[in-house]
């Protein structure tokens, strides 16, 4: 999913802030040369004149040239040439750098427009990928929840086995995210890896600038129940829910389970799986027939029909790193 027009909207407010501040900071140079080196002022203005004189006389087809066409362009050129070198003299005699003043950007590459060849500059990238950080409402959570912080020394046996397998499936869910269309659910006891799990995978699409909204089950449907009311922001929710590049739902059964949240849970999960946009879920539930107790049979055939189920085993990981403190 693209950006929205408001965030791009940002973004190029962004790049007109920045050529605004940056042409702002060039006049304060200008201003700062003119006081020091009256004579530079004196030598811009002459420039100008000069220019515009010699402009006239090509343009003026009833002038009375006394040298062709060739001739006075030039004798303009060497004359400009030889200000201009004055100009860096005076300029450099005077202690500044050669370049004091010419334009500074923020990204020289670009030179604040974003855009190099009609291609978006790596700092338009950057900017993107802020921007889905915050939209993603987990920008804190990645920076432990990441491939960089991975360990296995928390699993033995079986629980370890499980985990590989965990972790390998999301690297693969990764690689083929463009090309094969899947869906990732994480089940079994408390403190095993599985949110972790679920930001390691936010973080690099998001990375790769790919549009990830994350919610708590608990967060999620209080989100939809509190803004139902309210259409512009309810359609702004949906459209996120629904359109999203990833939506992971961490902590699936947390909340409490009435027919209003069974129903827009369903609805969410039908339209991403039309849409063929991918969801992480991450529950407590231990066995896949919780999930069908909990909730409903028409909602696990959709899950157990589109998702990859991902148990993980063993003891609660938080616990484990209390007793090593």
């Amino acid at each position: 999913m693209p950006l929205t027009n408001q965030q791009y909207n940002f973004i190029s407010r962004t790049y007109e802030k920045r050529r605004a501040e940056n042409d702002y900071q060039l006049e304060q140079r200008k201003t700062e040369v003119y006081q020091k080196i009256p004579e530079f002022q004196e030598l811009d203005q002459k420039i100008i004149s000069t220019s515009m004189e010699h402009a006239h006389i090509l343009l003026d087809p009833q002038s009375n040239r006394q040298l062709s066409r060739k001739e006075l362009l030039d004798a303009l050129h060497q004359k400009l040439e030889n200000m201009k070198s004055y100009k860096l003299q005076l300029l450099t005699d005077a202690g500044y750098p050669k370049d004091y003043l010419e334009p500074h950007y923020t990204c020289d590459a670009c030179q604040d427009t974003g855009y190099i060849d009609g291609r978006k500059c790596s700092c338009f990238r950057r900017l993107e990928v802020e921007l889905l950080y915050d939209a993603s409402q987990i920008r804190d959570l990645l920076e432990t929840n990441n491939f960089s912080h991975l360990s296995y020394d928390y699993y033995q046996g079986d629980d370890l086995a499980l985990f590989q397998n965990a972790v390998e499936t999301c690297k693969k869910f990764i690689n083929n995210f463009d090309s094969d269309y899947q869906n990732l659910l994480f089940y079994g006891t408390v403190g095993t890896g599985k949110s972790f799990l679920s930001g390691c995978v936010a973080k690099e699409l998001i990375d790769q600038g790919k549009f990830v909204i994350y919610f708590s089950a608990i967060r999620l449907f209080e989100s939809i129940s509190s803004k139902m009311y309210t259409k512009e922001l309810s359609d702004q929710l949906l459209d996120a829910l629904y359109h999203s590049d990833l939506l992971i739902i961490d902590d699936l059964g947390a909340e409490y389970a009435t027919d209003f949240t069974k129903s827009h849970l369903f609805n969410i999960v039908n339209e991403r799986m039309c849409n063929r946009k991918a969801v992480i879920i991450s529950t407590n539930f231990t066995t896949p027939d919780e999930i069908r107790t909990h909730y409903s049979d028409r909602m696990f055939s959709r899950v157990f029909r589109h998702y990859a189920f991902l148990k993980l085993t063993g003891t609660d990981i938080r616990i484990q790193q209390r007793r090593n403190d």
